[in-house]
């Protein structure tokens, strides 16, 4: 089984190659189920009886009541809203909305390893929180910095407008993007603070993961799983 260790070479998101170049000139699968960590749910649609939900950044389920799935029990379905169990704990996701997140130990976040599996794509996409709102990511290590749309920065609360300006080139012209630092940024029980980021005009499907807070992990990659161990 191949396992190799990570250097400064990316683990390629989407069409990302843009989106990182505009932040290198401003400075330079889903995650495994662990029952005893919080799920991340979201439903991305309904397919009659059932409703397609997103647990932990995976590819989207469809599920009816009564189902399990990766420890996120579905306890009723309409068109726009979902029911769910997790580890004894109930919630309503709704139809559109940011992932929440369901169970685990309430808060704990002094672990130490980050495992996760790469999705369709071989892309590692993973479900967390910035400043303890939930959000995605894709780890792209070819990214100097925490990269983020500016819509995804205003739904959670970042003032990214009183950041310093800075102008990139991207295939669709000059942008003009913010740096922000970030005040935490948590995936599964692993919480790091003080986070440097980019916020850039275009959308973008996730949070990218670059390596303002990739560098403070050894990362090791076991064919379709990534491993991050927090450097101290």
């Amino acid at each position: 089984m191949e396992s190799r260790q990570l250097s400064g070479r990316a683990v390629a998101p989407w069409g990302a190659r843009r989106v990182a170049l505009a932040v290198a000139l401003a400075f330079g699968g889903g995650v495994m189920p662990l029952t005893a960590l919080a799920q991340s749910v979201a439903m991305t649609g309904g397919m009659g009886s059932k409703a397609l939900l997103v647990v932990n950044g995976g590819a989207p389920k469809a599920l009816a009541a009564g189902d399990t799935y990766q420890g996120v029990k579905v306890l009723s379905v309409s068109a726009d809203q979902a029911a769910v169990e997790v580890a004894g704990k109930r919630q309503t996701v709704h139809l559109g909305e940011a992932p929440v997140s369901i169970g685990g130990s309430g808060g704990g976040a002094n672990g130490t390893q980050i495992v996760l599996s790469a999705v369709s794509g071989g892309h590692f996409v993973t479900q967390g929180q910035v400043n303890g709102k939930s959000t995605s990511f894709m780890v792209d290590t070819g990214a100097t910095s925490v990269a983020m749309g500016a819509d995804e920065a205003r739904r959670m609360g970042i003032k990214f407008e009183d950041g310093a300006k800075f102008y990139g080139s991207t295939a669709n012209g000059t942008v003009v993007g913010y740096r922000v630092s970030l005040t935490s940024v948590r995936i599964q029980d692993v919480e790091v603070f003080n986070v440097e980021a980019a916020v850039l005009p275009m959308p973008m499907p996730h949070i990218l993961l670059g390596n303002s807070f990739l560098t403070r992990f050894q990362m090791k990659r076991d064919n379709d799983t990534l491993t991050l161990t927090k450097r101290y």
